[in-house]
């Protein structure tokens, strides 16, 4: 914009942003002021149009374009100029009032602010800002105070670090006055919107630590912050302003907590605040609850350090009382303020853990009993609901949150004795959601369990697999799971393990427990890989029911997973013929993939697209190839002394052929190009060196597939190649080759106009495959492919 728009143009195009019903006339207008706020036009037309007060609208466009411009444009003025934009500012504030909108007072005083920040020749800029508004405009003065701390560390804008320091200790410096101020305020008015701006305005100033510790004592914000909160009827925008504010002082305190006085005197009238919480409980005000959750929780954070240390030493802190209250607010029946309370719990149990010193331990094992019975409650589902909750849904989410704290705590109490506990209330007459709630806890700590517990485990094991199916799916479904986490148990009882097999594979039957029953196959079977070995007919019986039961893709790759496992702990001829048997079925079903849709084009589908067949249908190529990757990833065999008779490398080459049609008839389609690429790299990785028979074909049709769709996935893949073959020197000439094609390519592929920027994975994979060049000492080969190629790398 080289010429300055008139200022009649740019009222018309301020009124057609706010006023105009026609969106596309909005549209162009928003263009057109952008346009002008990036010029060097925008400066003075902001100040004439704060100067006019013409309408609200052009003020709140002139004071954000105004703040724009400071924050980010600055150096577009010379540094002369900086002192009349200063006091232009201050002209503008001044003439504002309590009616100005508080957008467009926010929005000048953060100019202001920002200018301040910035102007390193503006010495003292906090207490000349204070003499200026001082019996002049009070209300502005409150809104720049608030400000001006909440910027020091923002991120748009560019400051040293000695100058954020330099306002740091300025504002200390002018702590003494400003909190004076700050009381006139509040006393001196019984408007709640100006008592909600002092909060503020002190919620600011302790955040970047300027108030100074000592003087909280008589600080008449923090009482009347105190007085808020004991005051459960106030209105609900002043509580939560006063429980932020307590938040910043006890987060300072923590840091800064050198006076015993000062600590006794805030942790009691802070802990007195107990009574309001039960009010705001009995009134059913959660959002005030919320509020004295989070302050209970800074308030046992802030003393954890001294808690433990006097625990440590024998004594009891007197803060140990803010755990209690803590534990008052899990018992809240919002599991959303409990959840308040878990980093409480995490930072105890990690400095509990540090130490490793069994009386602390047991010091706080009543309050780890207390917080997991009241986790159990959280837990309970609806009545009226018929399956648990999915990954969608926010209560799945926070049982995750729970099991993840149980986990994290349990070692306090014992994962026995939580057993115990829950096997207990088990054993009473009660609700299928409470039945459901306490075998999701023994869940969360069933890994942790001793194989050696001969007490509760194996009725808990009984009871499962006597388990009617009559009982509630959400019951059921999560006995599954709680069987699939004993599997270390199941290891070790291995007359369990045929029972607790047959079983989950009946549940297979269940498409509502189909899922939970194949996490559950694939625990037990990764666990007890030896002894599931003999049962390797059933998982393969198992294998058949993906068909036959039209199972989910990721259910079926659970089942997969859990039939390599025993099937890697077989007898290299029966682990060979197992292998051919397990693949050759996901073949068959690839086969008839590719068959259907080549009939469904014509047969004209040459490095096309699978998108022809819905996805993780019987008809979806990706369906079978991501069971054959799951095969190849879990089977886990021994490495033989000599590479070409690997167990598996049979059913290698039985997939091969149907990986190079994938890749010559579907390349085009990068959902299945990247199935293809991850089912071979999982093959190599499994028969490992044994595929070097094989690298002329696997480097050819790699070479092909990126030459014509550039897939990154080739990229990785052909860095497992290296990895893999490299020490077979017949299999080294076809590896050059591959990366002499492939790097060239993938480097021009990212010199491209924002190559870098929209190929993030091709950075990725060359990258990695650049590494493994090296480490397998093909440098003078990458040097060489540097140096030679038309593309240099793009910096």
């Amino acid at each position: 914009m080289m010429e300055p728009p008139s200022m009649d143009t740019v009222y018309q195009a301020i009124a057609a942003l706010f006023d105009n019903p026609n969106a596309s006339e909005k549209e162009k207008a928003s263009l057109w002021l952008a346009d002008v706020q990036k010029s060097i036009h925008s400066w003075k037309i902001a100040d004439q149009l704060l100067q006019q007060k013409k309408d609200i609208h052009s003020c709140y466009f002139a004071a954000q374009t105004m703040r724009a411009k400071v924050q980010h444009n600055l150096s577009e003025l010379p540094s002369e100029a900086l002192v009349s934009l200063r006091d232009s500012l201050v002209a503008h504030l001044e003439q504002t009032s309590p009616e100005t909108s508080s957008s467009i007072l926010t929005q000048l005083c953060l100019a202001l602010a920002d200018l301040a920040l910035q102007m390193q020749t503006w010495q003292n800029c906090v207490s000349d800002l204070i003499k200026s508004f001082s019996n002049k405009n009070d209300f502005a003065l409150l809104e720049i105070l608030t400000v001006l701390p909440q910027e020091i560390d923002s991120s748009s804008l560019k400051l040293g670090e000695n100058r954020r320091e330099d306002i740091k200790a300025e504002l200390r410096s002018n702590a003494h006055i400003v909190t004076i101020f700050l009381k006139e305020s509040i006393t001196s008015s019984q408007n709640s919107h100006v008592a909600l701006k002092v909060i503020k305005c002190m919620t600011s100033w302790l955040q970047v630590k300027s108030i100074n510790i000592q003087e909280v004592p008589q600080n008449a914000v923090i009482g009347f912050c105190l007085q808020v909160l004991r005051d459960h009827n106030c209105i609900n925008t002043l509580h939560d302003a006063a429980s932020d504010c307590i938040c910043a002082l006890l987060h300072c305190l923590e840091e800064n907590n050198n006076n015993d006085n000062i600590e006794r005197l805030l942790f009691d009238s802070i802990s007195a605040l107990e009574e309001s919480y039960h009010m705001a409980v009995a009134h059913e005000e959660d959002e005030k609850a919320t509020n004295y959750a989070r302050v209970f929780t800074e308030l046992a954070e802030t003393f954890l350090e001294k808690i433990i240390a006097c625990t440590a030493g024998g004594n009891t802190h007197f803060a140990m009382r803010s755990l209690e209250l803590a534990l008052v607010c899990v018992g809240h029946h919002d599991y959303e303020v409990a959840e308040i309370t878990f980093n409480l719990w995490y930072r105890l149990s990690e400095e509990v853990y540090q130490r490793d010193y069994q009386p602390l331990t047991d010091a706080f094992t009543p309050h780890i009993e207390r917080l997991i019975e009241a986790l159990a409650r959280h837990c309970q589902c609806e009545p009226d609901h018929t399956h648990l909750p999915d990954e969608t849904d926010e209560f799945y989410v926070f049982r995750m949150k729970v099991m993840g704290l149980i986990k994290d705590v349990v070692f306090i109490v014992g994962s026995s004795s939580v057993f115990r506990q829950m096997f207990a209330a088990l054993q009473a007459d009660i609700s299928w959601e409470q039945t459901e709630a306490a075998l999701f806890i023994m869940q969360s700590v069933a890994k942790n369990i001793l194989p050696e517990e001969y007490e509760y485990v194996p009725k808990v094991v009984e009871a499962i697999l006597s388990m009617p199916a009559g009982a509630h799916v959400g019951v059921r479904e999560t006995c599954i799971l709680l069987l699939g986490e004993l599997c270390d148990w199941v290891e070790r009882h291995s007359e369990c393990l045929e029972p607790c097999l047959q079983f989950l594979i009946r549940a297979l039957h269940d498409k509502r427990l189909a899922n939970a029953a194949a996490t559950a196959l694939l625990n037990i079977c990764k666990s007890c890989r030896a002894q599931a070995s003999c049962h390797v007919s059933t998982l393969l019986q198992a294998g058949q029911l993906c068909d036959e039961l039209d199972l989910p893709l990721q259910t079926s790759a659970a089942i997969m997973r859990a039939l390599a496992s025993a099937i890697g702990q077989l007898p290299p001829d029966q682990m060979s013929a197992a292998m051919c048997s397990a693949v050759g079925a996901q073949l068959a079903g690839l086969r008839a993939a590719l068959d259907a849709l080549g009939a469904a084009s014509g047969g004209a589908r040459a490095a096309g697209s699978g998108g022809g067949a819905t996805r993780g249908s019987r008809l979806d190529p990706a369906t079978w190839l991501d069971r054959t990757a799951a095969l190849f990833r879990d089977v886990d065999a021994p490495t033989p002394s000599d590479p070409d008779q690997h167990p598996a490398l049979q059913a290698f080459h039985d997939a091969w052929p149907l990986f190079e049609e994938v890749m010559e008839k579907l390349g085009g389609d990068g959902r299945v190009t990247e199935r293809v690429c991850r089912a071979l790299r999982f093959s190599v990785r499994c028969v490992r060196s044994g595929a070097a028979g094989l690298a002329p074909r696997l480097a050819a049709a790699l070479q092909r597939l990126y030459c014509t769709h550039r897939p990154s996935a080739v990229l990785y893949v052909a860095g497992v190649l290296l990895d893999e073959l490299a020490p077979r020197p017949h299999a080294v000439p076809h590896l050059v080759a591959l990366l002499q094609a492939l790097m060239p390519q993938a480097f021009q592929l990212l010199q491209q106009e924002h190559g870098l920027r929209d190929n993030p994975d091709t950075v990725d994979d060359l990258f990695r495959l650049c590494i493994r060049s090296t480490l397998h000492n093909y440098l003078h080969l990458l040097t060489k492919v540097l140096t030679t190629s038309p593309a240099r790398v793009p910096v």
